[in-house]
């Protein structure tokens, strides 16, 4: 018997009764007067005469059919039921489905007990940006650690390095979950000690929690002291730039008119020039001081003499005086606070904020970007940043200010 060609089955039109053509072997394609194409393969299991559903062209194509043929004759061969088959693999893909990566971690998160809403937030944030699009269709007990670290390889080469640990360890809450409930037999996230690039080591102390973040500023906005340490307090959060950027800033660095600060070069870290858009929060703080300093040379001049800027104990010294101690923040420490809710909790791209921190941010010839790049995005940014905060701010009224007059 001839078999069957693409073409034939492509061309076969439907007639006024329902009719077959043979591909050999008992099995057919079925036309029905309504156009549909089914494959059908006839046989005989146990004396009894049945037929086994194949699919429906063109979505089952000829070759795919013969494929399905050939499987079903050698479960035949091996005295399996090709029905029965059928029905066994649709309920393992059911069931596969519903032991997926995606279903187990959201039942996780709804059977974990209450968390912090920020901790919500960033885990789900976390869940649907970076680890579902990879890994929440494939069934939990069959993800391999190269599979997970792959997903994690994606996070880490966008530079959030902290933000991939926090995947890795949140994966794994997820797969121990899994495995109480009897859905997998092991954690892949346990291979993968070490696989990871480390986060930089930050001696700077820093508030990283939008729950400890409140009260700080809260504090900082209710916080009385001198016009200037009060403004570099304020301005500290906002502009997170490095400490020394801040207390030697000039005023002619200071550009009202485009709402940003320029730093030249020779103040920079890098050696590269940079720019810090206002947000309209920062803008009126330095409105207001320029009242009070603006006749001098420094945005911050020191309380002993215009002649030099605000020492670096200033805003450390206010920090002490609002009751938070060394190991909990430093003035420093506002720059990891910035990058990490930016990237976790406002979901900015990366690049943008690297610039934003003047950060050795190189394109891919090794040249570094222009202090331009990304500007009107920074702007937008920088204002997102600064309402946040004073969301922040707002969200923790209960706070009782101290009153310090900080001499410099």
């Amino acid at each position: 018997m001839q078999k069957l060609t693409a073409t034939a089955v492509k061309q076969a039109k439907p007639k006024t009764k329902a009719y077959s053509l043979s591909d050999g072997g008992w099995l057919y394609l079925l036309v029905k007067p309504n156009g549909t194409k089914a494959w059908r393969f006839n046989y005989r299991f146990n004396g009894k005469q049945k037929t086994l559903a194949i699919g429906v062209y063109p979505a089952i194509s000829l070759k795919a059919a013969r494929k399905k043929h050939e499987e079903a004759r050698d479960n035949l061969a091996n005295g399996i039921d090709p029905n029965v088959a059928k029905k066994a693999h649709k309920t393992a893909a059911q069931d596969a489905l519903a032991n997926s990566f995606e279903i187990i971690a959201l039942e996780w998160l709804q059977k974990r007990g209450a968390r912090s809403e920020s901790t919500e937030h960033r885990q789900k944030n976390l869940l649907k940006n970076d680890l579902f699009p990879y890994l929440g269709k494939r069934p939990v007990s069959l993800i391999s650690s190269q599979e997970l670290l792959a997903a994690l390889r994606r996070i880490e080469s966008r530079g959030a390095i902290e933000t991939a640990h926090r995947a890795k360890q949140l994966a794994g809450q997820i797969f121990r979950y899994a495995i109480a409930t009897g859905r997998a037999d092991r954690d892949p996230s346990f291979d993968l000690k070490g696989a990871l690039a480390q986060p930089k080591r930050n001696h700077f102390k820093s508030l990283t929690e939008p729950s400890e973040i409140a009260p700080l500023m809260s504090a900082i906005k209710n916080y009385n002291g001198t016009p200037t340490v009060m403004a570099a307090l304020k301005l500290s959060p906002l502009l997170f730039c490095r400490p020394g950027e801040l207390r030697h800033l000039e005023w002619k660095e200071v550009k009202f008119n485009e709402a940003r600060i320029e730093l030249p070069a020779e103040k920079m870290k890098m050696k590269e020039p940079h720019i810090i858009p206002l947000s309209t929060q920062a803008t009126a703080i330095l409105e207001e001081l320029h009242l009070i300093t603006g006749r001098g040379k420094y945005v911050f001049p020191s309380a002993r003499g215009a002649s030099r800027p605000l020492s670096d104990n200033g805003v450390r010294t206010a920090l002490r005086t609002l009751g938070y101690t060394n190991e909990q923040i430093s003035p420093h420490g506002f720059r990891a606070m910035a990058r990490t809710i930016l990237d976790e909790e406002l979901n900015f791209p990366i690049d943008w904020i690297e610039h934003q921190l003047a950060h050795a941010v190189r394109d891919p010839n090794g040249r570094a970007y222009n202090r331009t790049k990304y500007i009107s995005q920074r702007q937008q940014m920088m204002q997102t940043w600064a309402d946040y905060l004073d969301g922040l701010a707002s969200s923790h009224s209960n706070v009782v200010p101290f009153r310090s007059i900080v001499n410099e």
